[in-house]
């Protein structure tokens, strides 16, 4: 756990995607604080007394959308709520997964407890119960067009509190009623405003930024361990990771990058064995990795700058400031976030691109010492050619995810909501393309591991052999053909659950040696 206190403040403590995904995942409790209660109940009583005067408030006591202008009567007020949160549950597609859930019940509770929406902190209490206690909403995934908040996908997480909808709950899907009994709960009576804004607001796209976010940082630390590797087994040069070079085009992510690939290599026999050689320059796969997995490092880095804003954001509509003063504007709209989600999205199928690129270097038998396809014994086996053809087709498939969703609109609610940002789309589609990444890159981790093996004796790094350790404590050398799918499975699970870069760590910190360098910190979600 990361900080110093085991609890997160809701509307007090910045929210970063790391605390972020310590709360869903149960590491770390969020508790409304004192200050942000009496925020809370000071903009409830707000609306309170805006229904009381009759005052015509958009989505208190009017109707949604293109309806604003149809005036609700005291007596309809609550009604509105509970329909808002039925009619709205419109989405299609499959659910989303449960730690996205759970991460957007955190980022609605925090965004609510600023004490700008009128919510009520029964029902705050409610949605907190509902993440303590794994009792996960289930949300489709498809049906936001990312602006007037993520609609569809946070009517349909927020469906339980009125006590329909179903819930994820012991590892099974069931109706919330029973559940809801069975702890001794009901369904919650919302007041005015409530039900909009649950519903309002950008959580959807959000969380699945953040666990972008989280994806695409572990993808490159280990494509940068991954890479060396390669370019190990391919006898390339050190010579392009130097500092001063960089120091001529100071980029942050390229300057960062060079640091780590240098300190991944320090020590290395095979770095030594051919200091004298007559090669002139290594293909730009193997030289660029600095620019190439440090501009994707740029634009991770930039996601997270826009995301921090984000999670500590208001975006609910219309904000109460107090009895006498709301604004009915756009901070809804997910524009701020999409335009970054999409260019992460390039900068994850980038990574994956050059990664099939050092790939087929390894195969093409160009590099003395290694054998073609990686096998000594080939055309009876075909080696290592067809997990490239794999990582070809994943690189290509991402290619064409590329497009940026965020530079399309459609109109919706009857002009009323008339430019979308088509955010939500982009924050799915980030990981759709990290899910091929993750793919592309076990297919290059078991090629270096089985080039790596032609290098013998020689050693490389501590940091490099103790990844190569752990790849064949899961996935032996092979002599002849197999099922490979076996060996990229393994290799991939490796990769997405951190332990490359894990040990890589624990190696670097062994040999003390500092990976991050001036910007320790900076490469960090917490």
């Amino acid at each position: 756990m990361s900080g110093k206190s085991k609890y997160f403040h809701y509307g007090e403590d910045k929210l970063t995607a790391g605390l972020g995904l310590e709360i869903a995942q149960g590491l770390r409790k969020g508790i409304i604080a004192a200050k942000a209660a009496k925020r809370i109940d000071a903009s409830r009583d707000a609306v309170k007394s805006i229904v009381e005067r009759g005052e015509t408030v958009y989505g208190i006591n009017t109707g949604f959308g293109p309806l604003c202008t149809t005036v609700i009567s005291p007596g309809d007020t609550k009604k509105l709520q509970y329909n808002i949160l039925k009619s709205h549950s419109a989405g299609v597609g499959e659910y989303v997964p449960a730690e996205i859930a759970q991460l957007m019940m955190v980022l609605k509770v925090h965004a609510l407890a600023k004490g700008y929406s009128g919510i009520s902190r029964d029902t705050l209490g409610r949605i907190i119960w509902h993440i303590e206690n794994r009792v996960t909403p289930m949300a489709p995934s498809q049906g936001s067009v990312g602006a007037s908040g993520d609609l569809a996908p946070l009517a349909h997480l927020f469906l339980p509190l009125i006590g329909l909808g179903q819930v994820l709950y012991n590892g099974e899907i069931v109706e919330t009623g029973p559940v809801l009994r069975a702890h001794g709960l009901g369904p919650l009576e919302l007041g005015p405003k409530e039900g909009l804004a649950l519903i309002n607001g950008t959580q959807f796209m959000a969380a699945f930024a953040v666990k972008g976010l989280e994806r695409l940082l572990n993808c490159l630390d280990t494509a940068d361990i991954i890479g060396a590797m390669t370019l190990e087994a391919l006898l390339g040069s050190v010579k392009p990771f130097k500092a001063e070079l960089h120091g001529l085009r100071p980029f942050i992510g390229c300057r960062h990058t060079a640091h780590r690939l240098r300190h991944l290599l320090l020590g290395s026999q095979m770095v030594e064995s051919h200091s004298d050689c007559t090669r002139v320059q290594d293909p730009y796969s193997l030289r660029c990795m600095p620019q190439v997995h440090g501009a994707s490092r740029n634009a991770w880095l930039h996601l997270k700058e826009i995301l921090e804003v984000e999670l500590n954001s208001v975006t609910d509509n219309p904000i109460i400031f107090d009895k006498d003063h709301s604004i009915s504007g756009g901070n809804f709209h997910g524009q701020p976030i999409a335009l970054p989600l999409d260019y992460a999205a390039i900068a994850a199928s980038e990574l994956g691109n050059i990664s099939d690129r050092r790939t087929y270097l390894l195969l093409e038998g160009g590099c003395e010492g290694l054998p073609k396809l990686l096998m000594k014994d080939i055309g009876i086996n075909s080696g290592f050619m067809i997990p490239q053809y794999t990582s070809a087709a994943l690189a290509s498939e991402n290619k064409g995810l590329c497009f940026p969703a965020s530079a399309d609109s459609i109109p919706t609610s009857l002009g009323q909501e008339d430019h979308v940002s088509m955010g939500s789309i982009s924050a799915r589609k980030l990981n759709r393309i990290i899910d091929n990444l993750e793919n592309i890159l076990a297919v290059e981790l078991v090629c270096a591991a089985q080039a790596f093996d032609f290098r013998r004796p020689l050693q490389s790094s501590k940091i490099l052999e103790a990844c190569h350790v752990l790849v064949r404590q899961k996935i032996d050398h092979t002599n002849e053909d197999r099922v490979f799918a076996d060996d990229l499975a393994a290799a991939r699970r490796l990769i997405q659950s951190k332990e490359i870069a894990r040990v890589s760590r624990d190696a670097a910190r062994k040999e003390n040696i500092d990976l991050d360098g001036e910007r320790k910190g900076l490469f960090e979600i917490f």
